[in-house]
């Protein structure tokens, strides 16, 4: 048996073919059940796609996935679609991209003896002909969970095929591949052999759809919702295409009208996909500062600020020292001095257990005090 990179392969057998899957029966599939109640064949990307087909008799298996990528479809809509396609008598054939044969990446590439052991083994596995397709594809029907194993095994070249195109986008190669593997065995639990269609072609859109979910959930270090993951994709794409149209940086209004959103959506969006920096990211040639040590704290007082506010508090106590204790504490409590809060006549009177007239007489007393030192210091400075 193949050795799978730390991939699961067992799965709950499949529904019979026979009957339909419908969308509350508990089914899993790569982007679980939020597409319910979304109409696939009436949306805009599955009429471009038919119509298309219709004029050219045939569609591109990559090209149904990647209309698809940004749509939440479930196993019962992309099953509804290639009914329809089987309907309207349209092949869907495999275009451009790699031969299935050729999954290994360049030698620089490989860094891992897993990895290397990994392609070595599937390039072992013969790939099956039409025929034996559809034999394993009956065989699973009826709950054979060893045809599932090989009907998954000679199909992993397509897995790391489409894995590669995903790279450098924050998840290990490895990862990708395990994650498109857990794409392509959900597929051979869905692929219906009736309608005519190649395995690999009906297991494309699986296979990147759970590519392309792994990243969205596990790729960034604060997780983005797929909703914003899939808006944030399509701002990419058109960013790029009106760059190419305009002949410069396209602004957020640009954007956002080709894509009917408004302009601060498509910038909190751009906003949200930023990639954190950690403050403890080393910094300099001989990596001796971090990142952290060149931040300004922007509610930080500035040193001038600082030092400003230092001398005029030594000053208020040098000035209060020159009063009595019980004058001194009346100030603070009726002033709020020394991180005291405002106090009224009452409170104070309280505290000290006299009438509030008293302490109106004590403050009084010693405020005429501090105006007296007032005074006496700018006689000074004009002597």
């Amino acid at each position: 048996m193949l050795r799978l990179p730390y991939v699961v392969t067992t799965v709950r057998a499949p529904n019979r073919r026979g009957s339909r899957v419908s969308a509350g029966s508990g089914s899993s599939s790569t982007t679980g059940a939020a597409g319910q109640g979304f109409d696939l064949l009436g949306s805009q990307e599955a009429r471009v796609l038919l119509e298309n087909g219709r004029q050219n008799g045939r569609l591109g298996a990559d090209e149904i996935a990647r209309a698809f990528d940004e749509l939440d479809v479930d196993a019962v809509q992309l099953d509804e679609f290639y009914s329809a396609l089987y309907e309207l008598q349209i092949e869907v054939v495999e275009l451009g991209g790699e031969p299935e044969g050729e999954a290994e990446p360049e030698a620089a590439e490989v860094s891992t003896d897993t990895l290397q052991l990994f392609l070595k083994d599937i390039g072992r596995v013969p790939l099956l002909t039409a025929a034996r397709e559809v034999e394993l594809a009956k065989k699973i029907e009826r709950g054979d969970h060893s045809a599932k194993q090989a009907m998954v095994e000679a199909n992993l070249r397509l897995v790391v095929s489409i894995a590669k195109r995903y790279r450098n986008q924050g998840l290990p190669f490895l990862d990708l591949i395990q994650e498109g593997t857990i794409g392509l065995v959900r597929a051979a639990e869905k692929f219906d052999h009736r309608k005519g269609f190649k395995f690999s072609t009906y297991a494309t859109w699986w296979i990147r759809q759970a590519v392309a979910r792994a990243l969205a959930d596990k790729a960034r270090t604060i997780r983005m919702p797929v909703h914003v993951v899939e808006k944030l994709n399509k701002i990419v794409r058109t960013e790029r295409v009106l760059r190419t149209k305009l002949g410069r940086e396209p602004s957020s209004a640009e954007i956002a009208g080709e894509l009917d959103l408004h302009a601060e959506e498509v910038e909190q969006i751009r906003r949200s996909a930023q990639t954190p920096v950690s403050l403890e990211k080393p910094v300099g040639d001989e990596d001796e500062s971090e990142f952290g040590h060149f931040l300004s704290d922007s509610t930080a007082p500035l040193p001038d600020e600082l030092a400003e506010e230092t001398m005029r508090k030594e000053s208020l106590r040098a000035i209060l020292g020159t009063l009595s204790h019980r004058e001194r504490r009346v100030l603070e409590l009726r002033y709020g001095i020394d991180g005291e809060q405002p106090r009224t006549l009452d409170e104070v009177g309280r505290t000290f257990n006299v009438t509030r007239e008293r302490i109106r007489q004590i403050e009084n007393q010693a405020l005429k005090k501090l105006r007296a030192l007032a005074d006496a210091a700018k006689l000074r400075e004009v002597a």
